[in-house]
């Protein structure tokens, strides 16, 4: 999988999700998390193709669990298949932006 981000600017918003390949392996997936501005933010995933089912459930990762959000620059990884990956911004300022890049690496 190439590089993808994802931004949201604005409070209460969820970013588009990055689709992962659930068929590599190994799995492993890092991303990163800069933001601008004064913004609270979560990351979630789900086990849900977001291309397939129209409401997936979607999971907080243990770095920004739900009720505890982040307000500084983040990294992270999955080393368990995840099927797709977003943002989910509680407050933020009118410049606040939360931008999630994930890359993908292992041998289709």
């Amino acid at each position: 999988m190439r590089q993808q981000t994802v931004a949201v600017s604005g409070a209460s918003l969820s970013s588009a999700a990055i689709v992962t390949d659930t068929y590599i392996s190994p799995f492993n997936v890092g991303f990163g998390v800069v933001i601008t501005g004064t913004v609270s933010y979560s990351i979630q995933h789900t086990f849900d193709n977001p291309q397939t089912v129209a409401n997936p459930t979607w999971f907080f990762h243990p770095s920004t669990p739900s009720g505890t959000p982040v307000t500084a620059n983040l990294d992270g990884n999955y080393a368990f298949p995840v099927a797709a990956i977003k943002i989910l911004t509680s407050a933020a300022t009118n410049t606040g932006t939360v931008t999630l890049t994930v890359i993908q690496a292992g041998v289709a």
